[in-house]
């Protein structure tokens, strides 16, 4: 089993490709490299494993991570431990969806188009938008799209942000802006949310967009009733609102409070942690701005014979592929992933994920409430989802550390964000936590933060 090779090709086999190209030897393949500067010798390389010992070294390896599956996990930021039904793998691994690729000719993808159509549709239901696209590659990826389209579809070159923004979605943002001369201008936290009176005094008339949070990066609910009054208060600007989907469960939709793009990720919804992906964007407009969207949209429609069918529309595939007149040059999307999250929002339907969410506000709750009565500061004073901050007083790193010896994944550490977050930790609380395990986790991280 030691000579067990992955492409079984014999010497006979090499002797007959060199006389198919006219080459004597391998060597021949190399006689453009000059001889003076060809490696001589031997790579120090580990020696070669056969196919069962390179499985038993990889699952070895694969022992020592430790997962939310292992032990309890008090670690969000963006990415949570949440139920995923059985039924979403069973969908998922299907030969027909596995392996699908791009649906452009609907005539041999009538499934998959209609997968994407159906993820769409319960997208605008939970955003309360008109329209939805077929998934872009993660939350900061449609974050960064909205802002390009707001700006090309405003023409003003202005962005506004708010801290309280996921940071590495403004990471990201940046990244986009700074190759389309984009002003990206960052309105400060005031008290866990956005400050509205920066907020106002950053709106002019070359704002493209005001982009927040909601539930925003440090758990809390932003009053998007007032931020959607300023931002609408000036000229033609649009109102881009990053959203939890799970938290849409419970709380009022953006739609509903007049946002012009919601965008997201769908990780909460039916997707695992997978150590930080892949995850799935999801993308929702106004019907106004329906033919500004990145990426693909499908459509309803009915054949020469009036049966109901599905397609790519609104939009040429030259759209995506041509960056002089694209408006996005996204041409993929994650199907996959969207057909996970659409098939756990169709598991639980509309009470099970109210009730999801529902639990993830009540045990966030309780936790915060038994982190006080242990003499831990709570620094989150307003309403908040499944996530507050807490002020360990010291190194949230070493914290963290100790905690994962007592058998715990610890809290997010704010201070790998800002100076002024240091001995901050982002906490998150979600329906997979028990009471026991809450308890435990508020008795071990008193310990260690008291002791």
């Amino acid at each position: 089993m030691a000579d067990f090779r992955y492409l079984p090709i014999t010497e006979d086999d090499r002797k007959a490709m060199l006389k198919t190209i006219g080459a004597d030897s391998e060597e021949v393949l190399f006689s453009d490299v000059p001889e003076n500067i060809r490696f001589k010798g031997e790579l120090k390389t580990e020696k070669a494993l056969s196919e069962l010992e390179l499985i038993r070294f990889f699952s070895e390896l694969a022992k020592k991570n430790v997962s939310t599956s292992d032990i309890p996990s008090f670690l969000g930021a963006g990415v949570y431990d949440h139920y995923i039904p059985s039924v979403v793998d069973s969908v998922i691994s299907r030969g027909e969806f596995y392996t699908a690729y791009t649906p452009y000719q609907p005539e041999v993808s009538q499934g998959e188009l209609q997968a994407i159509f159906e993820f769409q549709t319960l997208i605008c239901e939970l955003t309360g938008m008109d329209a939805a696209n077929s998934s872009m590659y993660d939350g900061s990826t449609t974050l960064a799209e909205a802002a390009l389209l707001s700006s090309g579809a405003t023409h003003n070159t202005k962005v506004i942000v708010s801290e309280a923004v996921h940071p590495e979605y403004r990471q990201v943002l940046n990244t986009y802006a700074r190759g389309r001369h984009l002003e990206v201008v960052t309105v400060p936290v005031k008290q866990g949310t956005t400050d509205l009176e920066s907020l106002s005094q950053a709106i002019d008339g070359k704002t493209a967009c005001v982009i927040v949070q909601y539930p925003n990066f440090f758990g809390q609910i932003e009053p998007l009733k007032e931020i959607e009054s300023l931002t609408h208060s000036v000229g033609k600007i649009h109102l881009i609102v990053s959203s939890n989907p799970l938290a849409l469960g419970l709380l009022t939709p953006p739609g509903a409070l007049q946002a012009d793009i919601v965008v997201g990720d769908c990780q909460p919804l039916g997707l695992s942690e997978s150590f930080g992906g892949p995850h799935c964007g999801f993308f929702a407009v106004t019907e106004k701005l329906i033919r500004k969207v990145p990426g693909r949209l499908v459509g309803e429609t009915v054949d020469e014979e009036g049966r109901r069918g599905y397609v790519l529309t609104l939009q040429a595939r030259e759209q995506h592929i041509r960056r002089d007149k694209a408006t996005s040059n996204i041409c993929s999307n994650q199907a996959l992933n969207a057909l996970a999250s659409s098939v756990a929002m169709a598991a639980f339907g509309k009470k099970g994920i109210r009730e999801i969410a529902e639990q993830n506000v009540q045990k966030a709750h309780y936790a915060s409430d038994l982190f006080k009565s242990l003499g831990i500061r709570v620094e989150t004073a307003g309403s908040f989802f499944n996530e507050f901050v807490i002020d360990c007083g010291k190194s949230v790193r070493e914290i963290n550390n100790k905690l994962l010896e007592k058998g715990f994944i610890g809290g997010y550490d704010l201070g790998r964000q800002s100076d002024n977050l240091n001995n901050k930790m982002l906490v998150a609380v979600t329906e997979m936590r028990t009471k026991t395990e809450i308890d435990e986790f508020a008795k071990v991280l008193e310990g260690i933060i008291h002791g």
